[in-house]
């Protein structure tokens, strides 16, 4: 009933301007320290883990990340608990003619309703995640105590931009006066872009550094931040370790003002585990999900399974959004895999049979994606199965492993 609500609101276009007009009628103010994370890929998984860390610090801190895999209260959490659908209700009701006068985008809802939840839960501390951009998103509408920009690549360029250069300024837009800004391992054409926005807020621009002794074993990494050492990751890509050393760098630039111990920050990065991300949902044989939808994703998660492989053979199923870049996502997986299947799952965006045209004649398709995942698992029992090219169909193959293929 919940999503059915908000699938009322069907405005596509990419503009902060009826938000803003919105956020100014109803006098609305966002009041938890907060901190605020832009970037092409990291930015969830940054966001998890800089919630982790403050969680097992003892403070009462809220998750605000997107998009969601299954049900919209995925997307805001408070003390590891998501809203309740009541209260998303109470808001809906409280706020339509308001929504509706001003024609805001379901994206924006969503993001006006974890605010209120966030300003009543008495917060110590919120992490929010942006959209799909910077400047322009619906989150931009609070002065953060740290903007964080994890890394820049080429996706959504009919709204960001058609070079990183431009994609970059976009998610600049979270800068502020005078708040420090954080920022992943950038080019340094972006980098200089961000820097020059940091510079004309008068904003300290911070970089990460690199980890150092990184071990892998069949459940995560260990490595060292200095001066952080023995810290560990429960996650197989090496793309996480990246993401936890910017969550662990944003930490340390606000040691003055939210202070956490080493121990605390080692505990917060062993508590969290990141659902389709690199996700092991079968050992014998070595199935793993990942939910990387972008050419820049994809290829941080071949990476990462080519590390896992060593050498064994991997078998890709593939499924993906039709606005997603297809030949690029392919391109990727080729370096990888020599047998890649594509196919489908019940969701309105997912890419069908016919679109996948192009490819047909270099790739079979398999509708009934259940029976392509037990084919590949028959036939190859000592190889490594990779199912990957959207969260959506990462979740729905993970619930298929939970109830049918244990």
């Amino acid at each position: 009933m919940t999503e059915e609500r908000l699938s009322e609101y069907t405005r596509q276009d990419y503009q902060i301007d009826n938000f803003t007009k919105f956020i100014k009628d109803t006098g609305f103010k966002f009041l938890p320290k907060a901190i605020h994370i832009a970037g092409t890929n990291g930015k969830g998984s940054c966001a998890h883990y800089l919630y982790s860390i403050y969680r097992a610090a003892g403070l009462k801190v809220g998750l605000f990340t997107s998009p969601f895999a299954k049900e919209i209260n995925e997307m805001v959490v408070v003390n590891d608990t998501q809203i309740p659908d009541e209260e998303i209700e109470n808001y809906l009701k409280k706020y339509e003619k308001q929504f509706k006068k001003h024609n805001l985008s379901k994206f924006e809802v969503e993001t006006f309703i974890a605010f209120c939840y966030f300003n009543d839960q008495n917060l110590d501390l919120a992490i929010i995640e942006c959209g799909m951009g910077g400047e322009e998103d619906a989150t931009n509408i609070f002065t953060p105590i740290l903007s964080i920009i994890t890394t820049i690549s080429l996706e959504h360029t009919e709204q960001l931009g058609t070079s990183t250069a431009e994609i970059a300024l976009a998610k600049a837009g979270i800068i502020k006066d005078e708040i420090p800004v954080l920022v992943g391992y950038l080019e340094e054409i972006d980098l200089d872009v961000i820097y020059g926005e940091a510079h004309r807020h008068n904003s300290k621009l911070v970089t990460t550094s690199r980890c150092s002794f990184e071990e892998l074993d069949d459940n995560g990494y260990k490595f060292t931040y200095l001066p952080y050492r023995d810290l560990r990751i429960n996650n197989l890509s090496h793309y996480s370790v990246e993401d936890a050393c910017i969550a662990i760098e944003a930490t340390n630039i606000l040691q003055d003002t939210i202070p956490v111990t080493a121990s605390q920050i080692s505990q917060g990065l062993l508590d969290m585990t990141l659902p389709y991300r690199m996700d092991i949902v079968s050992r014998h044989p070595l199935v793993i999900i990942d939910g990387a939808h972008n050419v820049d994703g994809m290829k941080k998660t071949c990476n990462s399974i080519e590390n896992i492989a060593k050498g064994r053979p991997i078998h890709a199923i593939f499924a993906c959004f039709r606005d997603k870049n297809l030949e690029g996502l392919l391109t990727e997986l080729n370096y990888i895999s020599q047998d890649i299947t594509l196919t489908t799952f019940d969701h309105p965006r997912a890419r069908e049979e016919d679109d996948y045209f192009l490819y047909l004649e270099d790739y079979p398709f398999v509708l009934d994606y259940h029976q392509a995942i037990e084919t590949k698992i028959e036939e190859y029992p000592d190889d490594v199965i990779l199912i990957c090219g959207s969260l959506a169909f990462s979740s729905v193959v993970k619930e298929l492993f939970i109830k049918d293929l244990k």
